[in-house]
């Protein structure tokens, strides 16, 4: 009985979405940081600043245990997207057209939820972001 809860809770603990997967949103010139999240359990919370819209880049990054398990196969460090209205979209080469973070993150079974905040956003390293083709 003792080696079937262990290998239950071994299968278990296998099968369990990542508990630290991290992303970090940028404006395309990686100069201001524009949201971030930090899986857990499965979930993810997404701040946003909620006052630019243009183009950004998604990294993400993983544990070294999620790698040695490969735990979120075929995801990259790096996407191109989109940050409108507090909508953050990813563009995916392999999947096609943009979609939705919470959609993308859904593949790799980690459920996400996103905060728009208004100016008044505190994220570590965040400035006020210009929207592109406005000077500073």
């Amino acid at each position: 009985m003792r080696r079937f809860l262990t290998a239950l809770l071994t299968l278990l603990t296998l099968s369990t979405p990542a508990a630290a997967l991290q992303l970090i949103v940028w404006d395309r010139d990686l100069s201001t940081k524009l949201g971030d999240g930090e899986s857990s359990g499965g979930k993810v919370t997404v701040r946003l600043a909620g006052d630019y819209s243009g183009p950004v880049v998604v990294l993400f990054a993983q544990s070294d245990e999620e790698r040695a398990r490969n735990a979120f196969p075929g995801l990259k460090s790096r996407y191109a997207g989109s940050l409108v209205n507090g909508q953050l979209n990813i563009l995916a080469e392999d999947r096609g057209a943009a979609q939705s973070i919470t959609k993308f993150l859904g593949a790799y079974r980690v459920t996400a939820t996103v905060q728009v905040a208004s100016a008044a956003l505190s994220l570590p390293g965040l400035r006020r972001a210009t929207p592109p083709g406005q000077n500073r």
